[in-house]
């Protein structure tokens, strides 16, 4: 069974009385998500951390990927498309926002997007002070 760490995505700079996204996705990657939706189905994403494409978000039709205890489920993005993490990773991870984009070339052999000539790639922001504070308080991180 995964942690479940946040189910709705907000943009950077939302109200902190409620805890900020874990992850976010831009414009590009929304738009990628719809295409490979459109041909694969519902989604998922994983992150599992380590060298090469353990470092990328991985996209798999939903269901392909088992995901375990040793997961945590970060985001449900688009409010149906779970984005997991590796629970060792997230330690790593927990206090910045990730921000899913795309950006043109080849990324991992067994995620999705690599026929596109793009690939999914993480960027992130340290959450501020406060936000840091509202995910504690939250039992967030």
């Amino acid at each position: 069974m995964t942690e479940s760490i946040n189910t709705e995505a907000r943009p950077a700079g939302a109200s902190v009385t409620e805890a900020p996204a874990q992850v976010v996705c831009t414009a590009a990657a929304t738009a990628l998500m719809e295409k490979l939706a459109q041909k694969h189905g519902p989604l998922m994403f994983h992150q599992s951390g380590g060298c090469c494409d353990g470092s990328s978000p991985m996209c798999y039709p939903r269901g392909e990927f088992l995901v375990g205890d040793s997961d945590v489920l970060l985001a449900t993005l688009g409010g149906e498309t779970p984005f997991y993490m590796s629970r060792s990773q997230f330690e790593y991870w927990k206090h910045t926002q990730i921000v899913l984009d795309v950006v043109p070339g080849r990324g991992g052999m067994f995620s999705l997007e690599g026929p596109e000539g793009v690939r999914f790639l993480v960027r992130s922001r340290v959450f501020t002070n406060e936000e840091i504070d509202t995910l504690r308080a939250a039992g967030r991180i």
